[in-house]
């Protein structure tokens, strides 16, 4: 069976293709001049655009609405409950590549952060990706959506409220009163990676979130970490090991097989990987205030890796971090096998976990060498704050993983 989008341009084409053929035999056989016939085609052929028209807009609606049809749907609100839950949407909380976040409280005293969806493509695909996907899930690590609207051309998803916000805020800060200890770093990386698990391995589909980095984790009041915006991700059955995707999540944090457009549940691990690193080394993996031998997070951790020299990555903004140094390293082991330029080689989040528990030990011989060379020398001047991406044209490993 064809798809809206391909039976409504193949109706038209036949449509046309009849009218224009069917003017010249009533000409022929017609009392009326071949202007006046010429004139009905034409408005009729328009009469039955607009109808088609409005029939594919109902079919895209009724497959915008099968999210009712989905077990665990959360609870729907209107337009005007949402109006009034955060005061004429006055209270902005953030702001993301697709929408603005506010702040807001339920008739019931519940707080919310209230996301709206904007822009035009990705808002259907990103609303249903998001909807289906939480329907199905729930894990302490993982951001409560309590629930929606979809109003008219409204959309907005409705949150369990994060009252110290997204992780980056506290890890990228060079102000001491504003950073975290490293126990409260070490809970944090364990608390992403149970998420990510369950994500994995923990759900009747496994999901890949395919967008992980600090801007995602959202930190409650006790600063239990929690994964959110599952907007880009992907559900596949359990008996996959692989799927064939789009390009899509933020460079930066996106693994080299992305290349391939082949990918595992892998790529999940190595932004995983990314994370783990600016969370211990306090900084952004791409930071321009920095020296440009240093500016890229990546590739200084490879060279200060090869040279065995890697307590020179510990936040030095942090007293804390600098006092368990050593600990701070062993932890960069992991991110080091989370980072494998072969996906094969990297551990399962499972095993992640494992390694946090102190039960496995992180591999030998690992290669330090996270992506291919040419990667190197191109896209020298991307930046860090480029908005997630979703989009079939392949790109550079130096998109992927971030310029060096």
């Amino acid at each position: 069976m064809c798809k809206p989008t391909g039976c409504f341009t193949m109706s038209l084409v036949l449509i046309g293709f009849f009218l224009y053929c069917s003017q010249f035999f009533f000409v022929e056989h017609s009392r009326f001049g071949g202007s006046n016939i010429r004139f009905c085609v034409l408005v009729g052929f328009y009469i039955l655009v607009r109808v088609l028209n409005w029939k594919r807009g109902q079919a895209e609606l009724d497959d915008e609405f099968s999210v009712h049809n989905i077990p665990g749907t959360p609870t729907q609100f209107s337009y005007n409950d949402l109006k009034t839950a955060t005061n004429d949407f006055n209270n902005k909380l953030g702001e993301g590549g697709f929408g603005s976040v506010f702040k807001g409280t339920l008739s019931d005293g519940t707080e919310v952060a209230v996301k709206h969806l904007a822009g035009l493509s990705q808002i259907k695909k990103s609303f249903l990706a998001e909807v289906q996907t939480i329907g199905i899930i729930h894990h302490v690590n993982l951001v409560k959506l309590i629930g929606f609207c979809a109003e008219n051309s409204n959309r907005f998803l409705v949150y369990e409220y994060m009252s110290n916000g997204s992780l980056d805020r506290w890890i990228f800060k060079r102000h001491q009163e504003l950073t975290l200890g490293w126990e409260s770093r070490r809970k944090i990386i364990a608390d992403i990676a149970k998420g990510l698990a369950y994500l994995h391995e923990g759900c009747r589909q496994k999901i890949y979130h395919l967008d992980v980095k600090p801007q995602n984790i959202l930190l409650d009041e006790n600063f239990e970490a929690k994964v959110s915006d599952f907007g880009l991700a992907k559900l596949i059955n359990k008996d996959e090991s692989r799927t064939v995707a789009t390009l899509r999540g933020t460079p930066g944090y996106m693994a080299p097989e992305w290349l391939s457009s082949i990918i595992t549940e892998k790529v999940d691990v190595y932004s995983f990987g990314v994370v783990v690193l600016e969370i211990l080394c306090g900084r952004k993996n791409l930071d321009r205030s920095q020296p440009e031998e240093e500016m890229h997070l990546l590739g200084l951790f490879e060279r200060k890796g090869k040279e065995g020299q890697l307590l020179d990555m510990v936040d030095k903004y942090n007293a804390d971090m600098q006092l368990h140094g050593a600990e701070v390293v062993e932890m960069m082991k992991l991110a080091v096998w989370c980072l494998q330029s072969d996906y094969q080689r990297r551990p399962s989040m499972r095993v992640a976990i494992q390694v946090l528990e102190g039960l496995v030990s992180v591999q030998d011989n690992l290669d330090y060498n996270f992506i291919h060379a040419p990667a190197r020398r191109t896209m020298a001047a991307t930046g860090e704050d480029v908005h997630a991406i979703d989009v079939g044209t392949p790109l550079l490993a130096s998109v992927l993983s971030g310029p060096r």
